[in-house]
């Protein structure tokens, strides 16, 4: 999709790529990958230039910072961060999932409290939804609140928490009335993190990192202000936070093209028995599919913001998306083991070998997302 023919969108552009050759920090420079815990200060130090100019969340109302802006230029944003190699929004889940429900259903305290912290990166927000044995099922959740005056008390637990070792905030999911389906009897809280009986403890991945965190409630406390929409009315904001987070999807390519690209330079730099690695044609021909895996992945990603820009209700390219992006993830760290051997153990090659084992889980599972097709796009019947 060629988006440089609306003069709006292209002026944009250059206004922004104008400002960000002006004002991204040496230090934040590489760091466009994905949020680098390691760099978490430098990231909302970046986050708070970005909210201040106006560009960490186009997409928001302008009373909350935003510009009002349609996915086009959402995509812009993201396609000029990708360029030069800089992050976005270090609240990736809290401005871009969890806002969008607060916005909806949240009271004007709410948010006056929380959207301007969040959208500057001030404050970290996680979602505390999944649970050991609520995952896919989510509607299976198990934790638990009871009303108690003016708190709910809170008993359960959490997992697969992302970003919850820096997160300030979570936007919970809870059983306040186990007497009915399982469906009607959620409801959802804005949880300070910090309050006492709730302990955050890191998960280490296999890649060593702590990209996510389990929370654990033991009779906590959470005042009834923290409530967010109807109680019992919370699989509806649920819904809403995930009917966002699915739209992020069309993002994903941005990230997997960027790894295809620094393969193929990593490649274009190697040699083998004194030949240039390029001039492999088995190489050639795996650096090639993959190449053409990311631009699948992206051509489907211009679909889905075409489809939002005309104003049309989104089409089965989400879920295509993500089974796409898995598929593409995880044939790009088979190349690179297949193309540089022992130098795909190190680095950042190394790494997402490992973490790519998670791309089929990470939001939803595969098996569930092929069974999400074939019956609602494929209109397939339900299996035995």
């Amino acid at each position: 999709m060629d988006w440089t023919h609306s003069k709006e969108n292209e002026a944009f552009r250059l206004e922004l790529r104008s400002w960000l050759e002006s004002n991204v920090p040496y230090e934040v420079h590489g760091l466009g990958g994905g949020l680098s815990l390691t760099n978490v200060k430098v990231q909302c130090a970046w986050n708070a230039q970005l909210a201040d100019a106006g560009y960490a969340a186009v997409g928001w109302p302008k009373e909350y910072g935003g510009r009002d802006a349609g996915p086009l230029e959402q995509m812009i944003v993201l396609e000029e961060l990708d360029r030069v190699d800089a992050p976005g929004a270090v609240n990736v889940i809290g401005v871009a999932n969890i806002a969008p429900s607060i916005m909806h259903f949240g009271t004007d305290e709410q948010k006056r409290r929380f959207l301007k912290p969040m959208l500057r990166g001030d404050d970290i927000w996680s979602q505390g939804f999944s649970e050991p044995d609520a995952g896919s099922d989510l509607a299976s959740l198990r934790t638990t609140a009871v009303l108690d005056g003016d708190h709910f008390v809170v008993n359960g637990q959490k997992i697969w928490n992302s970003l919850g070792t820096h997160a300030r905030y979570c936007e919970l999911l809870v059983r306040t009335d186990p007497g009915v389906s399982k469906h009607a009897g959620i409801t959802c809280l804005l949880v300070d993190l910090t309050l006492p009986g709730i302990e955050v403890r890191p998960i280490i991945t296999i890649t060593g990192e702590t990209e996510f965190a389990e929370i654990f409630f033991d009779d906590a406390r959470i005042p009834k202000e923290a409530l967010l929409g109807p109680i019992n009315a919370g699989w509806q904001v649920a819904m809403t936070t995930l009917a966002y987070e699915r739209a992020g999807v069309a993002s994903l390519h941005l990230q997997a093209r960027r790894r295809i690209r620094q393969l193929i330079q990593k490649v274009g730099s190697q040699t083998r028995n004194g030949r240039p690695l390029a001039e492999d044609s088995v190489v050639r021909h795996h650096l090639a599919k993959s190449f053409l895996k990311g631009e699948h992945l992206r051509f489907l990603s211009d679909r889905a913001i075409g489809r939002d820009a005309a104003g049309l209700e989104p089409g089965p390219e989400g879920s295509l998306m993500k089974l796409a992006w898995t598929a593409c993830d995880k044939f790009t760290a088979e190349t690179a083991d297949r193309v540089l051997g022992p130098d795909a153990l190190a680095d950042q090659w190394g790494r997402q070998r490992l973490r790519v084992q998670s791309s089929g889980i990470a939001g939803g599972t595969t098996q569930v997302n092929k069974n999400i097709i074939a019956r609602r796009v494929l209109g397939l019947p339900k299996g035995n």
